[in-house]
Formats: structure tokens, sequence, C-alpha cells
């Protein structure tokens, strides 16, 4: 018989071992100490307090009795001591179960990664000592996605870690300390997690630093969407390449045939009607009465300028300018309306109003703030509110198109865009009972300029409210067409636009940052080249409809003859 002595590992002295998690007596670091623990912590903690009594109350009688402070006596001079060593002691002891969670924490983390060696290492010499004709089945669960290349041993754990839900996925950021591992952490937890490939999703190439506590929480990628360029649009004088984020074929070509028209007729000119970003708290109170006592006070003019002086110290550049009331009940609706410089400003509008509900509750101690925010004022929502007051920045933009440019460049004639607009547009949109929808496609026009220059998207919903006007001038030769936009809600400065892509889209514009020049300067200019952008694609379009040149456009730009399964094999 074959006898094979197992080889023994050596055994360490007893001194050297280390203790595992299941020591039922793991060593202290409090065992240091010649008390118990709660003792000596009950000691220091009354000699602190104890201490610092004394020495105020010596502090106080000198400074009643006009005696010098740095004169000490014996005991003052104890008491310093005292307070020195007992806070340097307290500051210490906070950190005696910290440091004991860790060193307990690093003596199982090492067990752990022995034990997972040891596995590794058994399953590899299973593996080698397999037959040959027998198939390894790594497709158990059936599940087929591309993995995350390039992750280390150590990103490997954290895959696993929050696989099992023992790390939240968001709070990699915080624990790794680099925002593009995390991503990519997390990118890899996903996909094992719902068995489903992301392949196409792109990971580098994106400073996921620029995103972390302001654009977006745990990122696994970004979406990659076409900028295309529309213009030159002449507008005020002045020439612009309006960039465009859009997956929708024909509308950069369309908007780019409204510019060439425009451009070709003298231009378009805008007018910005209001600038103000809006926020309306809903409070609640025990009567109809008291509410009503609010409102009054409120929409007092004496009132105004101590409303206005608290509201304003929110930010250098938050203008209060005037607030409205709506009653519901017992309910009060209070929209403040006020400028914010450069940036769109909800957050500034906000923290004024905070200010103002927080003055006011000394004089009304009985008012129950219900909300900051109670759709009054009203955000990401259609609304009449801001169809008839406004919101952001209302702007008009208006251009007289030249019969000849009518013809040969939109292919149709004015009499047809003008009845057109009359009967879609106006008579069309009453039908369906619009709300600020009185024209053909605006907000394709501003989303795609929102997209591209970091705008708020969800804001389209409002910014899109338009009415185009078309009407034959100079005895039906020409065409005079022009938007009204009462909500277009825009900035130069936060969110999104700080980000590198969409920084460069608003510095083509001419508008990045703000504008040292005109507090709001450059959001008003950028409210503006929207409502022109608009104009351009509303003329477009309504002249392809007009001709009957929209299918055969759109058969032409937005579809595409090539195989696409045989492009993504």
């Amino acid at each position: 018989m074959d006898l094979r002595r197992r080889h023994q590992p050596p055994q360490q002295p007893p001194s050297r071992r280390k203790s595992v998690a299941g020591d039922p007596h793991p060593p202290k670091v409090s065992d240091a100490l010649p008390l118990p623990l709660y003792l000596t912590n009950g000691v220091f903690l009354t000699l602190f307090f104890a201490v610092v009594y004394f020495l105020l109350q010596r502090w106080r009688e000198k400074i009643r009795n006009s005696t010098p402070l740095h004169v000490v006596t014996l005991s003052e001079i104890a008491a310093i001591v005292a307070f020195i060593a007992s806070f340097i002691y307290l500051l210490g002891f906070f950190g005696i179960d910290f440091v004991l969670s860790f060193s307990t924490r690093s003596d199982e983390d090492e067990d752990e990664e022995e034990e997972i060696e040891k596995v590794i290492v058994k399953q590899d010499v299973m593996e080698r000592c397999s037959p040959c004709g027998i198939v390894l089945d790594n497709n158990k669960n059936n599940k087929v996605f591309d993995r995350t290349l390039g992750l280390s041993f150590d990103d490997e754990e954290i895959v696993k870690s929050v696989v099992s839900g023992i790390t939240p996925s968001y709070s990699l950021e915080a624990k790794l300390g680099d925002c593009f591992r995390a991503a990519k952490v997390r990118r890899e937890a996903l996909q094992r997690t719902t068995g489903r490939s992301i392949e196409g999703l792109p990971l580098e190439g994106f400073d996921y630093e620029s995103i972390l506590g302001q654009c977006c929480e745990m990122p696994v990628g970004y979406v990659q969407i076409p900028v295309g360029i529309a213009g030159p649009l002449l507008l005020d004088g002045r020439e612009y390449s309006v960039p465009m984020a859009t997956t929708e074929g024909c509308l950069v070509a369309s908007t780019n045939r409204g510019c060439k028209a425009i451009h070709l007729s003298g231009g378009a000119f805008s007018v910005i009607l209001k600038d103000r970003m809006t926020r309306a708290p809903v409070v609640r109170f025990g009567s109809a009465r008291r509410a009503a006592d609010l409102k009054f006070f409120l929409e007092n003019p004496a009132n105004f300028e101590t409303l206005s002086f608290v509201f304003n110290k929110s930010s250098r550049f938050a203008r209060l300018q005037d607030i409205k009331c709506a009653i519901a009940g017992k309910n009060l609706y209070t929209r403040f309306a006020c400028s914010t410089g450069d940036a769109m400003g909800m957050n500034m509008v906000s923290k004024g109003v905070q200010n103002v509900l927080d003055f006011l509750q000394s004089d009304f101690p009985d008012m129950d703030v219900i909300g900051i925010s109670g759709n009054y004022c009203s955000d990401k929502k259609p609304a009449a509110v801001n169809w008839i007051e406004g919101r952001g920045k209302s702007v008009v933009c208006e251009a007289v198109i030249k019969e000849d440019v009518v013809k040969k460049v939109l292919k149709t004639n004015v009499a047809s865009l003008v009845e057109l607009n009359m009967l879609k547009n106006l008579t069309g949109s009453a039908l369906a009972g619009a709300l600020g929808g009185f024209n053909a496609h605006a907000a394709n026009i501003v989303s795609a300029v929102y997209i591209a220059t970091g705008q708020d998207p969800a804001q389209n919903v409002e910014s899109s409210h338009c009415i185009t006007m078309m009407e034959a001038i100079n005895d039906g030769k020409d065409l005079h067409v022009s938007v009204t936009m009462p909500s277009i809600e825009v900035g130069t400065v936060g969110g999104g636009t700080q980000l590198a892509s969409q920084s460069a889209c608003l510095n083509l514009l001419g508008v990045k940052g703000s504008n040292t020049e005109s507090a709001g300067g450059n959001a008003r200019q950028l409210a503006a080249i929207v409502a022109g952008s608009v104009l351009a694609g509303e003329l477009s379009l309504m002249s392809a409809i007009s001709a009957g040149q929209l299918v055969k456009s759109h058969m032409k730009y937005n579809r595409s003859s090539r195989d696409m399964s045989k492009v993504s094999s």
C-alpha cells in the first residue's frame, strides 16, 4: 500500500497567533485602563464639567472685580491642568470604541481574505484535477451580458458586496473616493443583478466628478445625443449658430431653413417683456378670515418694502418684484415673483420665500406652512397662471418674410400660410382645448436647445407655451410672423450649464456664465435666442405643411435605409 504523509502546516507560537472573529474573549483597547471603562469615563466626565464650572465662576468674579484674567491662583492652575487632561482623555475616549471596532474588523477582514484565498486555491486544484472530458457549465443562470472590462480584484469584491446588498450602490462615491471607479463598479453590479447587458451605454470619456452632488446620482454611463447646428439665425442684428441636441430627423434641417428665410428677409427682432421666476407656497389657517388677513397684509403696498428686504437677503441677485395671492377656503396660495440674475432661479426664489415665511411667523403664529410649493407657481406643469402671468422670461419675437423668400425658400405663398395658421394653430388648438399650445411644434425646438445648453428638460412643459401669429402685410405680398412665449425658463449658470458639453454650446452662443456688465443679461439673451429659433422652426414646418412636403421630407430625413442589425453585429 502506498502511504502518503499529509503535510502539516507549521504551528505559530501562541504569542503570535491572531485572534479570530470567533474568539469569545478578543482583546480590547479598553483593557489597558486601570479602572473599568464606565468608571473611568464617569470620573473624567465629572472632572471636565466641574473644572469648567469652577473656571467660569472664577473668571466671572474677576470681571466683576476688574481683576486681570492672567493673574491666576494655584487652585486655578490646578483647574486648568485638570481641564486639559480631562479634555484630552474625553477626546481620546470617543475614539476607543471606534478604534476597537476597526481593530476587530481588520482581523475579521484578514481572516475572511484567508478563507477566500483557500476557497480559490481549492477550486483551482479541483479544476486541474477534473477529467478533460468534463465540460464546466458556466451559464447556469442563463444570464448573458457584457462585463465591464478593467475590474481589479478589489473592484470585484466591491461588486459582490453591492450585488449581495451589503454595500449600498448610492454610497460608492463616498466609500471609494473615485467617481469613475464608482460608476464602473455600479455598472457591473447592475448587469450582474439584472442579467441584462448595457454594452451600448458608454462609460469612459465622461467627467463623473462634474456631476457629483449637482446633476445626477448613481451614474452608470451617459447617453449620447447628437448636436446639430441651425443657422446662422439673424436676431436683433447679430448672428447665432444655434446648437440643437435631438434624435428627430429633419428637425435641425427644418429649423435651418427657417433661419435662412429670416436671414434673407433682414432678420428677426425680439423683446423681453418680463424676467421673473416664481414660487408659491401654500399655508393654512384655522379660518378663511385669518387666511384673508394674511392675503391683505401681503398685497398691501405699504408692507412691500419690508417683505422685499427680507426676501432679497437670500441672494445678491434676488429682487422681489410682486406678490399675488389666491384663497381656497382656509388655504392661502402666495405667488412670489423675483428676478434671479443669470440663474434659472428656482433655488434662489425658494430661499427668499423661506425667509419671508419665517418672518411672517411672528405676526401670524397660527400660520401652518403646508409646503414651500403649492403648485400655484407653477413648475413643470401646464398651467393657465404661467400662460397669463408669465414665468421666467416672457418674450415676443417677430420677422417680416418677403414674398420672394416665401416662394423660393419656403416653397409656398403668403395666403396659404396665413390660412393654415388660423385653421391649425388657432382654431384647431382651440377645439382641442389647448393650454398655451397655439403653435405647430415649439416644444421640438425648445427641447433641443434646452438639452444642448444644459437647461432643465422638464421645464419644456411651460417653456413651450407659445402662440404663433401670421398676417399678410404690404398688400398681401409679405408675411408678418411672430411667436409670443410667456414662460421661457432658462439660465446660464448653475445646474447642467456647468458640464463641459453644455458649457461649450453656451459659449458658441456667446452667453456662457454670468454677464459681468448687466446681471441676467446672458440668460435674457438665451431666452431671446430660444424664441428666435422657435420662430424659425414654426415658419419652416408651417411652410412644409402648406406645400404638402411634410411626409416627403420626413421620409427623406427621418428614415434610414441602413440595415441596423448588420451594423450592430
